[in-house]
């Protein structure tokens, strides 16, 4: 016999930002469920990241991925502040190795003025091997306000502001269909290791990531809805194997599909590279294997000796892998996110988000916030 219950918000997907949403309507006073297929929060993209608190310099103006991303860092540092949540203002530096991306480098600057972001200077070689003796730069960016943050560690307060406000999250509840029910509900069927549960929601948060795309798929009533398409990015990471010599994040010139193979830093100082960009066959999230093949190092020592010659052979180690929701693939210009809510599709009281990629952790805060706001506004 399926067990039938009925809730007010639901948001599909434990991962950073359907935590974030939730925590977010939670300070608004809001009951709250959070439904996730897997054994724990955030044991999808959510942990196969870099951890970077991005300053919102790549993206173009007026973007979602810039207003967001600004919006989401000056929200992340105060919440970490407020909640004891570690992290660091490390700084990055933006690197040139040749006078071509010295060009790039001074548009990115140029972005960097007209997206707002503050604390951006740009450097000559010299000074930028002041500040990283190790590093071989014609000039770089050092953005200031760049940051890394334990990624598990926000997660586990979102939750917390969840439960203390009387929502829950259900673990190994999988969302298996669904169909918009009169009165504007709606009727999930979800997987539970106990059976089957229908769920009724008067809203309906989909945060699902990668997932997104062929949830909505199956929902019954919902064929006006214009799901966009999905292109899978995975990206490999190597750890160092030995303590870092530089004490700043260092990132490349952006390539195609993403930023470059570049060192990001742990809390405790350990440096790892990555991640590289292997677009997939498929889209299916299901069917990624997110082992590293060894063999991927070659290319990684290729990439780091461009602003580390002196990377040791032997150095980098396989560490682990993520995989990026795009919504255009690799010949495309990079899409923006698509947070998808009434206003758009006519549906009240439903959002769907979709490829919420990098920088999607800096940016959680803001979305919840945005999410939080486009129910508001439609009365949900």
């Amino acid at each position: 016999m399926t067990e039938t219950v009925e809730v007010d918000n639901l948001v599909v997907g434990a991962g950073v930002v359907g935590l974030a949403i939730g925590a977010e309507l939670a300070r608004r006073g809001r009951s709250i469920y959070v439904i996730e297929a897997g054994r724990n929060f955030g044991c999808g993209i959510s942990s196969r990241n870099s951890e970077v608190i991005h300053s919102g310099i790549y993206y173009p103006a007026g973007s979602l991925k810039h207003l967001l991303c600004v919006e989401g860092r000056r929200r992340l540092y105060a919440y970490c502040d407020s909640r004891g949540v570690a992290h660091r203002k490390s700084g990055k530096l933006v690197v040139s190795t040749n006078d071509l991306e010295t060009e790039g480098l001074a548009a990115l600057a140029r972005r960097a003025e007209q997206n707002d972001i503050a604390h951006v200077e740009f450097l000559d070689g010299p000074a930028a091997r002041r500040m990283e003796p190790a590093l071989r730069a014609v000039s770089a960016l050092h953005v200031k306000e760049t940051g890394i943050v334990d990624s598990h560690g926000l997660m586990l307060s979102l939750l917390g502001e969840i439960e203390d406000g009387g929502g829950a999250l259900l673990l190994n509840h999988r969302l298996s269909s669904g169909r918009l029910a009169e009165g504007g509900r709606y009727d999930l069927t979800v997987e539970t290791p106990s059976g089957t549960l229908a769920i009724r929601t008067r809203t309906f948060i989909l945060a699902a990531g990668p997932w997104a795309n062929a949830l909505v798929a199956r929902f019954e009533g919902m064929a006006a809805l214009d799901t966009p398409p999905l292109f899978l990015a995975k990206g490999s990471y190597f750890a160092l194997s030995r303590p870092s010599v530089f004490t700043h994040l260092i990132y490349p010139m952006p390539v195609r599909g993403g930023l470059g193979t570049h060192l990001t830093l742990t809390l405790d100082g350990q440096a790892r590279f990555g991640p590289d960009v292997e677009w997939l066959a498929s889209n299916d999230p299901e069917q990624v294997d997110f082992a590293v093949d060894p063999a991927r190092a070659e290319s990684f020592y290729a990439s780091v000796r461009r602003y580390w010659p002196d990377l040791p052979d032997g150095a980098l180690i396989p560490d682990y892998a993520g995989v990026r929701p795009k919504l255009s693939g690799p010949d495309a210009p990079a899409a923006d996110f698509l947070l998808s809510g009434p206003h758009e599709h006519g549906f009240p009281g439903f959002v769907a988000l979709y490829g919420l990629e990098s920088p999607g952790l800096t940016s959680a805060l803001a979305i919840g916030a945005r999410v939080a706001d486009h129910l508001k506004a439609q009365g949900a």
